[in-house]
């Protein structure tokens, strides 16, 4: 059947990926077209072959799955990475999804998630067991409290560089409208950036729109 669900199994245990393979060939609408021992492997294996889907383990040797993902990302993108690990600590979670994988499953519970996340996977959905939402969740919340407190330690002048900034304004512009020095801008710009680790001048733009500076209608 040419429109079954074409899977490549990355696990350096190959007890583990014939269990797998019985477990998914079993399926009618799914087929392992390929096996990988190591990150190197699945790499390799998502650039000759294109499955649909990699099943990636996060421990392996040579080149490990989280650094695997981001290569497949890479130079296979329409190739969806779902992660199956051991691996339940919230310090995985987050790395691995913005290493561009569509999905996290514990090995623990493969025989009941596994099969229903390949085929949402596939469908471009993203898969993540039970109690990942509320890390994401807890996640959100914390950076969005720490870029609240860290705009509350701005002072009213760095506030007011800071919104002229995101509307476009030059430094010089900027020093006219406050009656201040370019220099002086620039310094309160500098000091901006450092207080809210931004690193270039279009990151403040984002800042100040996600906080809502830019919605007021100027002057």
């Amino acid at each position: 059947m040419t429109d079954r669900i074409r899977i490549v199994l990355a696990d350096d245990h190959a007890v583990l990926r014939a269990g797998l393979r019985a477990l998914l060939n079993a399926e009618p609408d799914m087929v392992v077209v390929g096996e990988a021992a190591n990150g190197r492997e699945a790499v390799d294996r998502a650039v000759e072959i294109r499955p649909d889907v990699i099943v990636m383990d996060l421990s392996m040797p040579i080149l490990g799955g989280l650094e695997a993902t981001r290569e497949i990302a890479q130079k296979a993108p329409e190739t969806r990475v779902l992660v199956l690990t051991v691996h339940a600590e919230q310090q995985y979670l987050l790395p691995v999804l913005q290493a561009g994988s569509a999905g996290y499953v514990l090995k623990q519970a493969a025989d009941t998630e596994l099969i229903a996340a390949i085929r949402m996977v596939h469908r471009g959905e993203v898969f993540l067991y039970p109690t990942a939402a509320n890390v994401l969740l807890e996640d959100y919340r914390k950076r969005v409290s720490a870029n609240g407190e860290k705009y509350d330690g701005l002072s009213e002048r760095e506030r007011e560089v800071l919104k002229l900034t995101a509307e476009g304004f030059s430094s010089p512009e900027i020093a006219d409208r406050l009656i201040i020095s370019a220099k002086t801008v620039d310094t309160y710009r500098q000091r901006i950036m450092d207080k809210l680790a931004i690193r270039h001048r279009s990151q403040l733009i984002q800042y100040a729109l996600r906080k809502g500076l830019l919605t007021a209608s100027g002057d």
